[in-house]
């Protein structure tokens, strides 16, 4: 499934052939792919594609089915998972620097390069990871994106005690785990009057739940913001206590009002988040191997990945959507949903 027209708010069922592995490249037969917000931004238009038609998706598991020159450590037959970093040029200075994810030259999933709303996708072998067995195909699909570029987010933020989190959904539930098991509070902002989903983070371990335009009961260390919406910034912000951190996680965020400096002020941080690296994900897939984090799923086929984008897009989701393929291939060019 894939983009055609950025804007239009759906992806459409195109045929493309099965990809061929270049050099340094591998393609898997997908099994499973999250639905990410990123991917709602990309087909509402919010963020313009750099190709079309794509086709979305950058949480994808799947089995090796063809290996290009010059690949090693890969083989036939393997699971791996390919993350929203798709990509970059190894020699810059953000590169050699620990920071590949800012790299100017970068390439990503379901952006750039055609991603997991199809039952084949390419992939630079590089950016390809061994799951965890602990999970299933489907339960393993959310960890590599809410997951992986939630736990960034989610080290940016420090290690106080007090942690609030704006926008309760993939990422955020996966992330009340972490810090439960890592003996921190958790302080939920949800929709005002989601009372579902203030049930669901009480349920993930949540100290308090309330609507994003109540106050919590103590001051935060930080605040992580999921929610691509700019007005919470300055809620945040007063919610934070002094020396406290403020990380805008998401892509894409509606424009943040103009706020009283006393906000900002005794040195409270506002940062944001941009992609993620392979050490993230080395970290956080070896943290997920444990077990001890549940992914709360909900399946659809591909055919209806535009079923899942609307759900998304109106709140009605707790936890992830994955995309599940029907079936094999019946022929040589398979189908692939993407934007045009």
């Amino acid at each position: 499934m894939g983009v055609t027209r950025p804007g239009a708010g759906i992806v459409e069922r195109l045929e493309l052939p099965t990809p061929v592995p270049g050099p340094g490249e591998l393609v898997v037969r997908v099994s499973a792919c999250g639905v990410c917000r990123t991917d709602l931004h990309l087909v509402d238009g919010d963020l313009t594609p750099p190709k079309l038609p794509v086709v979305p998706g950058h949480e994808i598991v799947g089995r090796v089915t063809a290996i290009g020159p010059g690949v090693t450590g890969h083989e036939i037959g393997a699971r791996v998972g390919v993350p929203w970093l798709g990509g970059t040029c190894g020699a810059c200075a953000y590169c050699t620097s620990g920071q590949e994810n800012l790299c100017r030259d970068a390439r990503f999933t379901g952006c750039h390069r055609d991603g997991g709303y199809a039952e084949y996708a390419s992939a630079d072998a590089r950016f390809a990871f061994p799951l965890p067995d602990a999970y299933d195909d489907v339960h393993a699909a959310p960890l590599l994106c809410a997951g992986l570029i939630g736990y960034r987010a989610y080290r940016m933020a420090g290690r106080g005690r007090r942690l609030g989190i704006y926008g309760f959904g993939a990422a955020a539930h996966i992330l009340a785990q972490v810090a439960g098991h890592e003996g921190r509070e958790v302080h939920a902002f949800v929709r005002p009057g989601d009372a579902a989903a203030a049930r669901f983070a009480r349920e993930l371990g949540a100290v308090w739940a309330g609507g994003s335009d109540e106050v919590p009961p103590d001051l935060l260390d930080a605040a992580i913001l999921f929610a691509p919406v700019g007005a919470l910034v300055p809620a945040a912000l007063a919610h934070v206590r002094p020396g406290g951190v403020v990380v805008c996680a998401g892509i894409h965020m509606t424009d943040i009002p103009s706020f009283p400096y006393r906000l900002l002020w005794e040195e409270r941080v506002v940062r944001s988040v941009a992609n993620l690296t392979r050490d993230d994900a080395r970290a956080f897939l070896a943290l997920a191997a444990g077990g001890r984090i549940h992914t709360e799923t909900r399946v659809y086929a591909l055919d209806a990945a535009n079923d899942a984008l609307d759900d998304l897009r109106a709140g009605r989701l707790t936890g992830a959507a994955v995309l599940v393929p029907r079936g094999a291939p019946s022929r040589e060019d398979d189908a692939a949903t993407a934007i045009t």
